[in-house]
């Protein structure tokens, strides 16, 4: 495919996703504070749906030895990063992909924060030349290194590398327990709305109570 193939291609799937994106309200970020803050699961349900098809098609594309893995190590560093993105991303009240959208939605808020999204990687970039986490390049080996705080590789395909288990076998596994959890809210939802219509119930009660007591009087 020619470069304006591609670029077009790009283009189509782009538009397709933001307007499915804009239409559902869809937002990592609504995914886990909603459901921590306000026990609403909308978009948890969502993104664990999402998480399991991909999950099924990116292991079972690598299986075949097909697809692009990055290889990358995951240390200390890592999760202190995904960290201190996930705090900002609960104060712009949005994901990066959400943000794309309230901003082509005319958000002033959104725009701000995603202009200094950019901000940030130009910053960043000005120092990842010189600057490292841990300092020396070297113990970013592949392999687990506890005392530079790294854990090593840590995907499907690398697993697949070492131990010789095709890598669909841990997207399965991933999968399931992402099943589960979906099933868990399910669950949990079920009870709430039990619970809500419960209270429905007894305040109906209680006013039918209330009624039959004025008019005895």
């Amino acid at each position: 495919m020619t470069p304006v193939g591609q670029c077009l291609v790009a283009f189509l799937f782009g538009s397709v996703v933001g307007f499915l994106v804009q239409r559902s309200r869809f937002c990592n970020t609504a995914a886990l504070r909603d459901a921590m803050l306000f026990k609403s699961f909308r978009n948890t349900k969502a993104l664990l749906v999402a998480m399991i098809i991909l999950t099924i098609g990116f292991t079972g594309f690598i299986s075949i030895g097909e697809g692009h893995t990055m290889h990358f190590d995951v240390g200390l560093n890592t999760i202190a990063g995904l960290f201190i993105f996930g705090i900002g991303m609960v104060l712009a009240g949005a994901c990066t992909v959400s943000t794309w959208v309230k901003t082509g939605e005319g958000n002033i808020g959104a725009l701000w924060a995603l202009l200094f999204t950019f901000v940030g990687m130009f910053l960043f970039s000005l120092v990842w030349s010189w600057n490292y986490w841990p300092p020396a390049p070297a113990s970013m080996t592949g392999e687990i290194n506890l005392e530079a705080l790294q854990l090593g590789f840590s995907n499907a395909a690398t697993l697949q590398e070492k131990f010789g288990i095709p890598a669909i076998a841990f997207g399965i596994v991933q999968a399931a327990v992402l099943a589960l959890i979906y099933l868990a809210i399910l669950k949990k939802e079920a009870a709430q709305h039990q619970r809500h219509v419960e209270a429905q119930q007894a305040r109906a009660a209680r006013k039918t109570a209330e009624g039959t007591a004025e008019a005895a009087q």
